[in-house]
């Protein structure tokens, strides 16, 4: 595992929290098992019980540790886990699980789409089109980024939401836009400059990156996203039959 010293106490914690979070998501721990005691912990990565602490509390807002004092955190397990069915709304996923969800609009630009932006939404050349860039929030803890570009006609709608504003397909649905459907392409990437400033994370660490297209009842395309989570954070469930199915396997 990488070393968790250096820079300042807020990147220590936040990288401590990271190591400790891919530790326990490979099973280094198992469930049901117990990380070594802050004094291991603080001389293991070599920083101060407080930093320790601090990683420890993320990681007790994630749901991944036991929240007891004075004894060593047993794990509970790995990452929440979240449906391809539930993946059109991150509050709504989150609510359900009893978690506080948050959001914080990082960046709205309009702009003219490119071709392929215009390929993915299905509009005619040089169309107008909103990019959004949004960090998603557990309990008041960062763990995924969303850049999600919009049609003109919905961008308009999320330009004019408090940036500070839980959920946008709340919004959105008041307004009568309906996400029907949606394609799923999970993959790895590496955190960027962006990711890792966002999240807390060093640049190039490995983050799992969710493209999704969303379309309407007719089929038309209402948003095209990347969503990039820290590892740990999440995880995905699918549901196929011999019968009828669309998962498939991409290579690369």
């Amino acid at each position: 595992m990488a070393g968790a010293g250096g820079g300042t106490t807020g990147a220590r914690y936040r990288r401590l929290a990271a190591d400790l979070r891919e530790a326990i998501a490979s099973g280094a721990y198992g469930a049901g098992g117990r990380l070594p005691s802050e004094d291991e912990l603080a001389q293991q990565y070599g920083v101060s019980r407080g930093t320790v602490r601090q990683a420890l509390a993320v990681l007790r807002a994630n749901g991944l540790v036991t929240s007891r004092r004075g004894t060593r955190r047993v794990v509970l397990g790995t990452a929440r886990t979240q449906s391809f069915f539930e993946l059109l709304s991150f509050t709504h996923w989150a609510r359900s699980l009893g978690e506080e969800p948050g959001g914080r609009t990082i960046d709205v630009k309009s702009c003219l789409a490119t071709p392929l932006e215009c390929e993915q939404l299905h509009l005619a050349p040089g169309s107008q089109i909103y990019r959004v860039l949004r960090l998603r929030t557990l309990s008041r803890v960062p763990i995924m980024i969303e850049r999600t570009i919009y049609p003109e006609h919905i961008g308009a709608v999320i330009a004019r939401l408090e940036h500070d504003a839980i959920s946008h397909t709340e919004p959105l649905a008041e307004q009568g836009v309906v996400f029907a459907d949606a394609e799923h392409t999970v993959d790895l990437v590496h955190a960027d400059a962006e990711d890792a400033r966002l999240l807390g994370c060093d640049k190039g660490s490995p983050l799992m990156r969710e493209r999704r297209r969303a379309t309407d009842p007719a089929g038309t395309p209402l948003e095209w996203s990347e969503d990039r989570y820290l590892p740990g954070t999440v995880s995905f469930t699918v549901h196929n039959s011999a019968a009828s199915t669309a998962l498939s396997r991409r290579r690369g």
